[in-house]
Formats: C-alpha cells, sequence, structure tokens
C-alpha cells in the first residue's frame, strides 16, 4: 500500500469516527449530566493516550519535558478539552443534536476571525464572503428556517455551541505553536483537562442523574472522538503527499452526522438544518485557503 493509500484511509477511519460522535453525545446526555461526560470521557481518552504512547515507545519523551513546556499544555487543556467539551457538552445537553453539531462547525470560519487580532491578518473579501454565508448557515438554522424574523428557538443553546466553535479556535491557534510529537501533546491536554474537570464535577454535578447505562457512549467518546482519531488524522497527515488531498473528505463528516442522528437518536432533521449546513460548509471551502498563512508561521 502507498503512503497515499494509507493516508486516505487514515482519514476516511477519522470522518468515520468523528461522523457518530454527535449521535454518542446525545445518547450518553441522556443518562448522565454533561459534567459527568466530561470527566469520564477525558478519563478515559487519557487511558488510551497513554496505552498508545506506551506502545509506540514514547513515554520517554515526557522526561524530557521542561516545566515551561509542561506549563503551555496546562493551558491548553484548559482550553481543549475542559473548557471547549464544557460548553459544547452543554450545547448538546438542551440542544437537539443536529442542531449543536452543525452550529459547531463553523469552528474553521471562527478561526480566520480569531486570526484577525491575534495573529494580525487582514480580512480578505474572500474571508468577508465566506464569514457572511457561514454566519447565514447559522441564523437559517438557530432561527428554523426563518433568519429574518431574529427569532431563536433556543438563543443560550445555540449560543454556547457557536461559542465551541469559538473555543476549538483559539486553542487551534495556540497549540500550533506548540512543537511537541503530537501524541504527547494530546495526552497532556487530557490530563490537563481531566483535573480541571473531575473539580468541577464534583462541586457542580448531580450524581442523582447518573447512570451506569451511559458508560457505553461515554467509553466511546472517549475512545473515537477525543483520543484514537485524532491519532488516526495525525497518521493520515503524515502519510499524505498534500494536506489537501485529505482535508477535503472532512466536509462529509457533519452530513454523515445528520445520518446517524436522524437513525439512531430518531431525530427528525429539520430542512433548515440542511440547508443551513450547506451555507457553512460553502463558507468553509471559500476561506480554506485561508489556512495558508498559518501554514507558514
Amino acid at each position: 500500500m502507498t503512503n497515499q493509500k494509507k493516508a486516505y484511509l487514515f482519514a476516511i477511519l477519522s470522518v468515520l469516527c468523528w461522523s457518530t460522535v454527535a449521535t454518542a453525545f446525545k445518547l450518553a446526555l441522556q443518562h448522565c449530566d454533561f459534567l459527568q461526560l466530561l470527566f469520564l470521557s477525558s478519563l478515559v481518552s487519557c487511558i488510551v493516550l497513554f496505552v498508545i504512547l506506551l506502545f509506540q515507545r514514547k513515554l520517554y519523551l515526557l522526561k524530557t519535558l521542561k516545566p515551561d513546556s509542561l506549563m503551555l499544555s496546562l493551558l491548553l487543556g484548559f482550553l481543549n478539552p475542559f473548557l471547549y467539551y464544557t460548553i459544547l457538552f452543554k450545547a448538546y445537553s438542551i440542544l437537539p443534536a443536529q442542531e449543536a453539531m452543525t452550529l459547531n462547525y463553523t469552528w474553521p470560519v471562527m478561526l480566520v476571525l480569531m486570526a484577525i487580532p491575534l495573529l494580525k491578518q487582514k480580512l480578505t473579501l474572500k474571508s468577508s464572503i465566506a464569514v457572511l454565508l457561514s454566519f447565514a448557515g447559522i441564523f437559517i438554522i438557530s432561527s428554523k428556517g426563518h433568519p429574518m424574523s431574529f427569532s431563536f428557538s433556543n438563543a443560550s443553546g445555540d449560543a454556547l455551541a457557536v461559542g465551541s466553535s469559538v473555543i476549538w479556535a483559539l486553542f487551534w491557534l495556540f497549540n500550533v505553536k506548540d512543537r511537541k510529537d503530537g501524541v504527547i501533546k494530546l495526552f497532556l491536554n487530557f490530563l490537563s483537562g481531566s483535573i480541571f474537570s473531575a473539580i468541577l464535577m464534583f462541586i457542580f454535578s448531580d450524581f442523582s442523574k447518573f447512570s451506569i447505562i451511559s458508560l457505553p457512549p461515554i467509553i466511546y467518546i472517549g475512545i473515537f472522538e477525543m483520543s484514537v482519531t485524532f491519532v488516526f488524522w495525525l497518521m493520515a497527515l503524515k502519510y499524505t503527499v498534500s494536506t489537501d488531498k485529505v482535508s477535503q473528505l472532512i466536509f462529509l463528516s457533519p452530513f454523515l452526522s445528520l445520518v446517524f442522528i436522524h437513525f439512531i437518536v430518531g431525530e427528525s432533521i429539520a430542512i433548515s438544518t440542511f440547508i443551513g449546513l450547506i451555507f457553512i460548509t460553502l463558507g468553509i471551502i471559500i476561506q480554506q485557503t485561508s489556512f495558508l498563512f498559518l501554514k507558514k508561521n
């Protein structure tokens, strides 16, 4: 098998896994609160990533890290998984899965907007069109197909879902400056996030809502949303001759997610969700070349 075929294989596996997690979020939240989901899935992710490091014989790299590098991982872990998933899981707990998933998918556009103040980038005409298209999609989804009414069915939930995409964009911008091994970064981030989420859970969580029925989807999320799939994606990027060849496959993920949400969660997919997602996806495709400046830095 050629390296490029390996890249496509790992990329397709990543897309398939990420396409199922919105469904898993909703199934888990039927039997636990969002703070319990956050801590337990982060803990599962830590364990899985530790095992991966063990098999890859990279554990020795942990001993070579300096205090400032560990502090960076602590801060990045606060952003993601802790803050990102706290906001995202809360959004999923109060919104239909289809709505939370599509609004969270706006993070590439938020990345361009965050790069303006943080990286002193200018908003080009192409990026401006992309932003307008994506925000039109947000309004279509949030207003249930009546964007001009400015009446939202769940404004707080929609704000959380979009807000999670802002947190992810911030994390992405800071994370690219972290030069540690990819799996080492993931492990330390989730270890940090697990500590923060444990504190939050034991202070604010309602344990009467927890049921052991939630454990299978929680374990699934810890494996296929937070750990193994990221490693799959790192492998795809490692083997591909060009990032563009595999990154295009990501656009399949939200549409496949709607299929799983419909048939497993049982949600009827609103036409406004589908149309809004098309607007958001078009916006992301148009501004995709705006990521080139990030690759040069």
